[in-house]
């Protein structure tokens, strides 16, 4: 490790062999707690380059327990974090939307890190129980067209540094990798990130793979659509800013979509938009995301046709009852 760690104080990157080398190693219990915190915080003083991203993604993916799940439509909702923002869940109640308007989702989560109440502290606080028990998952999806992989139990290396991580507080390069190493290799990505460097990568990365994708980047910094401005698509037609207003909706006051406190806090205003009895802002930020998802699966529709599956899914209940049948297949 102090030869990796000397490679980073000198402003040098690293192979996409030599980054998959060391996140093995770190998955392996090879660097002490120090090493480790000391190589991510070193890490992310620089920006990371397209080779590094992609070993490290070969490394979690290889030593991953995957998860087969029959759907040509599989489609998972995930953002990397990191942006600061503290809003409340958007992308996993947009997953229960998307399930609920009948596309099946391999939904991969985390603890909050960076961030007060992350996808797996809301799901837990709600009543779920994690699980990588094939059986159970794919029961799941038969009762909910919804799965939830909570990331720790799936990959070695994030149980490994999810200590670590907490102490430090701060978004690091596993924030980076989360969308991309879902143990269900879904066909379809919905991926949030938190700036326009990392998207530029994610989609050079996802142009080499068979993945249909959508990246997203707000304008403003967070990792989805806000609507508290416009945001920037990156998916096989290329790359698009696209105007709120165009779209139909107002532009949010950040204060809209802020996230609770604490835990409870944030599970009182899931349960409260799943119900379809949140805000119009709420409402329309999840819809919008959704509508996203939708539209990466059926890109021959509209975003305005897949904006309305997703409202007829979460008005009619459909999304809650998916939510539901999620937590009593557990």
């Amino acid at each position: 490790m102090k030869a990796i760690l000397n490679h980073l104080f000198e402003h040098k990157t690293f192979s996409r062999e030599q980054s998959k080398e060391i996140l093995t190693n770190i998955a392996q219990g090879k660097y002490n707690n120090s090493q480790m915190a000391a190589f991510m915080t070193a890490y992310c003083m620089r920006s990371i380059t397209v080779d590094e991203l992609e070993g490290f993604r070969d490394a979690m993916l290889d030593l991953c327990l995957p998860i087969h799940l029959e759907a040509d439509d599989l489609i998972d909702l995930c953002g990397t974090g990191g942006d600061g923002k503290d809003t409340f869940n958007i992308s996993t109640l947009a997953s229960f939307v998307v399930a609920g308007a009948g596309y099946h989702v391999a939904k991969h989560g985390n603890y909050g890190v960076s961030s007060g109440c992350g996808s797996s502290n809301v799901m837990e606080h709600l009543g779920y129980t994690f699980t990588n028990n094939t059986d159970e998952i794919k029961r799941s999806m038969d009762r909910a067209n919804i799965c939830f992989l909570h990331a720790p139990l799936f990959h070695p290396a994030m149980k490994t540094v999810a200590p670590i991580r907490r102490e430090l507080g701060v978004k690091t390069f596993f924030n980076m990798l989360g969308p991309l190493v879902n143990p269900a290799k879904p066909k379809n990505q919905l991926a949030g990130v938190y700036n326009l460097e990392l998207a530029r990568l994610y989609a050079y990365l996802y142009q080499k793979s068979d993945v249909k994708y959508t990246i997203v980047n707000a304008l403003d910094g967070y990792d989805e659509v806000s609507l508290t401005g416009d945001f920037k698509t990156f998916s096989a037609d290329g790359e698009k800013i696209n105007n709120i207003e165009s779209l139909g909706f107002e532009k949010l006051n950040p204060l809209d979509i802020a996230g609770g406190h604490t835990v409870a806090d944030s599970a009182d205003v899931f349960t409260t938009v799943l119900n379809a009895e949140g805000s119009s802002a709420q409402h329309n930020v999840v819809l919008c995301n959704a509508a996203l998802a939708i539209r990466t699966i059926n890109p021959d529709k509209s975003f305005s046709d897949c904006f309305y599956e997703a409202e007829e899914s979460l008005l009619a209940k459909k999304a809650l009852t998916s939510f539901k049948n999620l937590i009593n297949a557990n």
